[in-house]
């Protein structure tokens, strides 16, 4: 096989300073990639600001022999997304490539949390995932390609106990990405999400004593295949964790059909309602959502 390479493509990566976003703008850069290297140099809590994260990656791209430049604006405000998009335009005048990975912890127990632990949360995640998309959007069109990445995780598939703010965010960015993905297809915009686990500062708190390796460059691959142009695939998401890649994905069970219910009869029927021996899956991209009620309007036909 070839090597995959990113000769001429420009990419815009969030929170590239440390961790994830750090071996995603190696790996991209050594691929030929002109790299934006974004990180306002916060705290995992999100307070402070630093240029050097941003600054340090750059210089390590560059001595490599790699092209790069830092940005320091946030993804929270969308006077940062717009900024941070137009750096790779003003200083490589394009932008092929947009992978959203900047993120807080504040966690943080339900009946706890406060409200602005949440919002502040939300706004560099899933806030900061729209600011982003939103900028980049209408240069891609205009393009007729884009690779975007959005980094979702297992916590907004499955939720995870103190973390209400993190989960919700994640889980609104598969949907962020899935809308993308849909919207862009006749574009040549293809959009995905990467649901990864490493340890990094993110897992300061957690015992990982017991865990396999689990380093940030073994998720890069990944996330490179989905910005690469050859990527096949989107509007879905992958899994990168301990070196096992997986698609995840949401389906549905057959289910039962009868032209009324009462409540009663729901709880006769649960077990079949729920059954999932014949799981149904729609893909986002073309037309998921009609799919879902193509097969709905289906079984009250045929009864």
């Amino acid at each position: 096989m070839s090597e995959l390479r990113f000769d001429e493509r420009v990419a815009v990566i969030t929170g590239a300073g440390r961790g994830l976003g750090r071996a995603y703008a190696l790996l991209l850069a050594s691929k030929g990639a002109k790299v934006v290297v974004n990180d306002p140099g916060v705290s995992m809590k999100g307070d402070g600001t630093d240029a050097g994260p941003a600054e340090a990656v750059v210089q390590e791209i560059k001595a490599a022999g790699g092209v790069a430049v830092a940005n320091t604006d946030s993804v929270a405000t969308p006077e940062g997304g717009q900024a941070m998009i137009n750096t790779a335009l003003d200083n490589f005048g394009r932008i092929d490539i947009l992978i959203h990975n900047a993120g807080i912890v504040r966690r943080a127990l339900l009946d706890e949390i406060s409200i602005d632990d949440f919002e502040d949360v939300l706004d560099v995640h899933l806030r900061g995932g729209f600011h982003v998309v939103r900028a980049v959007f209408p240069h891609m069109k205009d393009a007729g390609y884009g690779r975007i990445v959005m980094t979702g995780s297992i916590n907004g598939l499955y939720g995870n106990a103190g973390a209400a703010n993190y989960s919700v965010a994640k889980a609104g960015l598969m949907g962020l990405s899935n809308v993308a993905a849909i919207e862009g297809a006749e574009f040549g915009i293809k959009s995905n999400v990467i649901l990864p686990a490493a340890v990094t500062r993110m897992s300061e708190g957690v015992d990982t004593s017991a865990f396999p390796p689990m380093d940030p460059d073994q998720v890069a691959p990944a996330v490179g295949w989905l910005a690469h142009e050859s990527c096949s695939v989107t509007g879905e998401m992958l899994i990168s964790a301990a070196g096992r890649v997986a698609r995840a994905f949401a389906a549905e069970s057959a289910g039962v059909y009868q032209p009324s219910w009462t409540i009663e009869q729901i709880g006769e029927q649960i077990d079949v309602i729920r059954n999932c021996d014949h799981p149904q899956v729609f893909a986002p991209v073309p037309t998921g959502h009609i799919d879902h009620l193509k097969f709905s309007f289906a079984m009250a036909s045929q009864k």
